[in-house]
């Protein structure tokens, strides 16, 4: 194993390039390369630099399988059935999106990983050392949206547990009798795992790394043997594979849908891929994150869609309908173990999802923005307590809800993404230095203007509102609503180009070791 500690703090003429790799392993309070000459203002031990990294491949698949087998995972898969699409048409969807989702995975681990710090961090070198905060705000108030989804649709899994073994709690299950829309039972089960993510979360990464190591491998036991138990009652011969809601289409009219179906997927992954340098920044190296990316996302995630295929479509022949409820369908088997089995590994499994890409991502941003006063566990308590303000449970909960909420976080999260990579692997050429993002000098590298990169924040606003607009204005008009499908491509695309142009018109970003710092 090899240590270079010199690269995680440089000189302020010496770039960090990808070439480097350094071997690490984070601690559990996320230990980092501290130095004292570094502005407070910018600097605490979770957004230093990390003196170690050791996570490998493993680690990053396990990542992979918490975030894809979740409740929220499985539902929205379950959602493309009601866009008229058959089985196999959602499988290749479904694998069309996530390889999609790979290959920008792997872009977006590389600055992190080759530096050592989490995503507010790295758009210091694109954003100023001020402006990385606008990024930041808005990455942690869209995983701030997502953190209450994924814990929603857990307790309402948890409901269902609950209903199974004490029906005498059914008057609590209902909404007419709770406040804002969320029944009196609903908010039990909400706090229950509320409180048991913020517990494991509290006790920091390591733990959490613990966690994701075992949660995500024991959800396929428990599909498979769900899978299994389902095909046998019903028999291989009565399982169809055409779930396609309403008239199947033809070749010719399923094309476009399975398109937006694609671009649904990339939208569902837009959160934990964006987030994905807060991770990559652990791993030793950077191939152990791209084995990592390929063993949780094409390889993980398509034997995912077949057993959530499978399972759904063998629902039918038992239970006389279609159900994409993984909790539902075990609580409708006749066997109190298998529904507690069941039930509670999958809630554990987005229990971890859920830790993992929306409670850590939110804890650096808001950590970000005043690092003395706000630490990383505070910015995480922050995420969760404004989960419950926005009160999730009304606009995520069904099919048409699913697919309008994907794309209004697709269209906020698209922008975020193609300056980063714009300004990293175009602008910058993939070179960062290091300890410029700790200054505030005037003379800093990444000072820009009053802190502030100018054509980042215009390509975030060029970029930000058509993708915002996509979404809404067809929405309001009632035609042309599949463009709202595509409004993380369309914030992608247009914040990638503004960025490259306006930094080639008016450069504000300097590469070679000779320039000088710009000035203010």
């Amino acid at each position: 194993m090899n240590s270079t500690p010199d690269t995680v703090v440089q000189p302020l003429n010496t770039p960090l390039t990808l070439t480097t790799e350094r071997t690490a392993a984070p601690s559990s309070d996320g230990a980092a390369a501290h130095q004292p000459d570094r502005d407070p203002r910018l600097s605490n031990k979770d957004l230093d630099p990390l003196k170690e990294q050791k996570w490998g491949s493993y680690n990053i698949f396990a990542f992979w399988m918490s975030d894809v087998h979740s409740v929220g995972g499985y539902v929205t898969a379950g959602s493309l059935f009601a866009l008229g699409l058959a089985s196999w048409q959602v499988l290749v969807s479904l694998v069309v999106g996530i390889l999609i989702v790979q290959f920008f995975c792997n872009l977006v681990a590389k600055p992190s990983q080759a530096t050592g710090v989490p995503y507010p961090v790295i758009n210091r070198a694109i954003f100023g050392v001020r402006g990385a905060n606008i990024p930041a705000i808005i990455r942690g108030l869209i995983a701030i949206a997502w953190y209450g989804v994924q814990t929603y649709l857990a307790s309402q899994s948890l409901v269902i547990v609950m209903l199974k073994f004490w029906p005498s709690l059914a008057p609590l299950a209902v909404n007419e009798h709770g406040f804002l829309g969320l029944s009196p039972l609903g908010y039990v089960a909400y706090a229950i795992l509320w409180v048991a993510q913020g517990l494991v979360f509290w006790r920091g990464m390591e733990a959490i790394k613990k966690f994701v190591d075992w949660a995500g491998p024991a959800v396929y036991v428990v599909m498979i043997l769900l899978a299994v138990y389902l095909v046998a009652n019903a028999g291989w011969d009565r399982v169809s594979f055409n779930l396609s809601a309403g008239k199947p289409l033809d070749f010719g009219a399923s094309i476009p849908v399975m398109l937006s179906a694609v671009a649904l997927v990339v939208s569902y992954f837009s959160g934990p891929m964006l987030n994905f340098g807060d991770f990559s920044r652990y791993a030793k190296s950077f191939k152990a994150v791209k084995k990592g990316n390929l063993l949780g996302l094409p390889i993980n995630f398509l034997f995912f869609s077949l057993l959530t295929v499978i399972t759904a479509s063998a629902t039918v022949p038992v239970f006389g309908e279609l159900i994409t409820d993984p909790i539902e369908t075990v609580s409708r088997i006749d066997a109190p173990f298998a529904t507690i089995l069941g039930g509670l590994t999958f809630v554990i499994a987005t229990v971890g999802i859920n830790i993992v890409a929306n409670f850590i991502s939110p804890a650096f941003d808001f950590s970000h923005v005043n690092p003395q006063k706000i630490s990383w566990r505070m910015g995480g308590m922050i995420a969760a307590v404004g989960s419950v303000i926005l009160t999730p449970w009304n606009w995520y909960s069904n099919a048409t809800a699913i697919q309008y909420s994907l794309g209004i976080l697709g269209a906020l999260i698209g922008p975020l993404f193609g300056i980063l990579i714009a300004g990293y692997f175009v602008v910058s050429r993939q070179r960062i230095w290091v300890e410029e993002m700790y200054t505030m000098s005037p003379k800093g590298r990444y000072w820009f203007v009053n802190g502030f990169n100018p054509n980042a924040v215009w390509a975030m606003i060029l970029s930000g509102v058509p993708a915002i607009a996509s979404v809404l204005i067809p929405t309001i008009v009632g035609q042309a609503q599949w463009i709202s499908d595509y409004s993380w491509f369309v914030g992608c695309g247009i914040g990638f180009v503004a960025f490259a142009v306006l930094e080639r018109v008016r450069p504000h970003i300097k590469t070679g070791e000779s320039e000088p710092v710009p000035a203010a």
